[in-house]
């Protein structure tokens, strides 16, 4: 029985699992995360460069942080380096 407020699973039906989600995330003037959702970050673990699909009419240019907060909670973020905008993978 699904749980009120959720809608039910179609039978069959494909789910994209860890797709990205919006975040509000401020950042320094270097462009490295300082809050993410409100919450402070106390570290940034790594940061890489994602470029893919450069042969295509919709090229793939990202940003890509993992974090930590200061409630210790590893999240990884990007920026979307065409658009701007930040998103949350996990």
């Amino acid at each position: 029985m699904p749980r009120p407020g959720r809608a039910r699973p179609v039978p069959g039906a494909l789910r994209r699992l860890g797709a990205p989600r919006p975040a509000q995330v401020h950042a320094d003037g270097q462009g490295r995360p300082r809050l993410v959702d409100g919450e402070p970050i106390e570290a940034v673990v790594e940061t890489w460069l994602l470029e893919d699909r450069w042969w295509t009419d919709a090229p793939l240019r990202r940003r890509m942080w993992e974090v930590v907060t200061v409630g210790g909670r590893v999240i990884v973020l990007h920026r979307d380096l065409v658009t701007g905008r930040w998103w949350r993978v996990r």
